[in-house]
C-alpha cells in the first residue's frame, strides 16, 4: 500500500473521530468551563497532527510518492488553523460572537477542504 495513502487515511480519520465523536461527546458530557479547557487543548493538537501529516507526504512526493495538491493542502490549511486559535479563543471571551463565528467558521471550512482533499485523493487510488 502507497504510505502516502496511508497518511490520508489517518489525516482522515483524525478530521472524522475529532468532529464526530470527540466534540459531541465533550459537549454532552463536561460543563462550559470543562469543555472551554478540552477542546482548547485538543484541536491545536488535531491541526499540529495534520501539518505534521502533511509534511510527511510532502516528502514522499519528492520520492515519487503521493499528491503534492494533497500534501500542500493537508500542511498549510491546518497550519492556518492553528494560527487562528488563539485568535478564536480570544473572540469567545471578550464575548466578540461575530468575529468568533467568522474565524470559528473559516477554521471549519479550512479542515473540511482537508477532510475532502484526503478523501478524494484515497477513492482516486483505489478506483
Amino acid at each position: 500500500m502507497d504510505l502516502a495513502i496511508l497518511l490520508s487515511g489517518i489525516a482522515a480519520g483524525a478530521i472524522l473521530f475529532h468532529t464526530a465523536i470527540i466534540a459531541p461527546t465533550v459537549f454532552k458530557t463536561l460543563g462550559p468551563a470543562e469543555v472551554k479547557i478540552f477542546l482548547r487543548a485538543v484541536f491545536p493538537k488535531l491541526f499540529n497532527l495534520l501539518v505534521f501529516l502533511g509534511i510527511i507526504m510532502l516528502v514522499l512526493f519528492f520520492f515519487g510518492m503521493g499528491s503534492i495538491y494533497v500534501a500542500l493542502i493537508t500542511t498549510t490549511l491546518p497550519l492556518i488553523c492553528g494560527r487562528l486559535v488563539p485568535a478564536t479563543n480570544k473572540a469567545r471571551d471578550d464575548g466578540n460572537t461575530k468575529l468568533f463565528k467568522n474565524l470559528h467558521t473559516v477554521s471549519v471550512v479550512l479542515t473540511i477542504i482537508v477532510l475532502l482533499s484526503n478523501l478524494t485523493w484515497i477513492v482516486k487510488y483505489f478506483t
